[in-house]
């Protein structure tokens, strides 16, 4: 008897991208259906950094010349087939989107999305980060209220912090914010849990403080900042975010997070708004996925815990 021949797998139908003429990017001329264009584009590099991991949406309905704002939930309105995780909190539960294909990154397009937001972990195991964030974000002004910008600075205080993880067996990957600073990324084996994860990072931006007070803080308001660069450890904390890799931020030009090399980042000529939706396509198609080596690194924080504290105490 002949064997049956196996159903060809039928590609789910992509979401149609409604109003595509809209002009979200007034500035830069881009419209809904150029944003939808670029994350298409860029799925195939961005999707293993993104799956999985809970989303907040920042939607801007009537494009940069209206207010945007940020959404956590997805409960009620939306298709059957588009996931969600639930995730606990003090008096009760949020549905997050979790996107883990084109199909669903581009229904999130579509609601006029510009920039998703992740957590550090990934669904199912919300309480376990993967990864470990450092937000180099220097201060739009000094100490005595003037305009202050210190590239060299920022670019200093990024390999400082590569050294110093480094000095505790931690390899780390940098990309471009999109907006005025750096993010420093390491991969973690998932053994740590949220509360962990944070005390680590906090420890690690203190003793950066110890090391450089003049040009780095840990003082989260502006006025207190004093010019110096802030080294935000706060993004892993359970339910934190981050711009993902290869978001676009919604910014007049149309900035992307991007990953870049050590390299690009020491001799500037990587800078924060860098890539933009408008080169990012030369810039895979030059380079390709810079963190894709990422997804096999990943360490454990044991050691470098106690390391941490012996270099904290000395």
């Amino acid at each position: 008897m002949a064997k049956a021949k196996p159903k060809p797998k039928v590609k789910a139908p992509q979401p149609a991208i409604t109003h595509p003429d809209k002009i979200l990017f007034p500035d830069a001329g881009l419209t809904k259906s150029d944003l939808a264009s670029y994350y298409e584009s860029i799925a195939p590099v961005m999707l293993p950094h993104l799956s999985g991991r809970p989303i907040t949406m920042e939607r801007f309905p009537q494009g940069l010349g209206e207010k945007g704002f940020l959404q956590k939930n997805v409960e009620k309105g939306f298709p059957d087939w588009l996931e969600r995780v639930d995730a606990p909190k003090k008096d009760g539960v949020v549905h997050y989107l979790v996107v883990r294909d084109e199909r669903s990154l581009l229904w999130m397009v579509n609601q006029n999305t510009i920039t998703p937001h992740v957590w550090t972990s990934r669904a199912p195991d919300l309480f376990h980060p993967d990864i470990c964030v450092f937000d180099l974000d220097p201060a739009d002004v000094g100490a005595d209220g003037a305009e202050r910008s210190a590239p060299a600075a920022l670019r200093a205080t990024a390999l400082a912090l590569r050294d110093l993880l480094e000095e505790l067996g931690l390899p780390s990957w940098p990309k471009t914010s999109g907006s005025k600073g750096f993010h420093i990324v390491v991969p973690l084996d998932g053994k740590a849990d949220s509360g962990g994860v944070s005390h680590f990072a906090h420890a690690v931006g203190a003793l950066m403080v110890k090391r450089d007070p003049e040009h780095v803080t840990q003082e989260f308001s502006k006025v207190d900042r004093g010019g110096r660069i802030l080294i935000d450890t706060g993004r892993n904390g359970y339910g934190a975010t981050f711009a993902a890799a290869y978001a676009v931020r919604a910014k007049p030009d149309a900035p992307v997070s991007a990953p870049c090399t050590w390299d690009e980042l020491e001799s500037g000529d990587v800078a924060p708004r860098t890539f933009t939706v408008k080169t990012m396509k030369a810039r895979i198609d030059k380079v390709g996925d810079l963190w894709a080596e990422m997804l096999k690194k990943k360490r454990s924080l044991r050691q470098p815990i106690e390391r941490l504290k012996k270099l904290a105490g000395g």
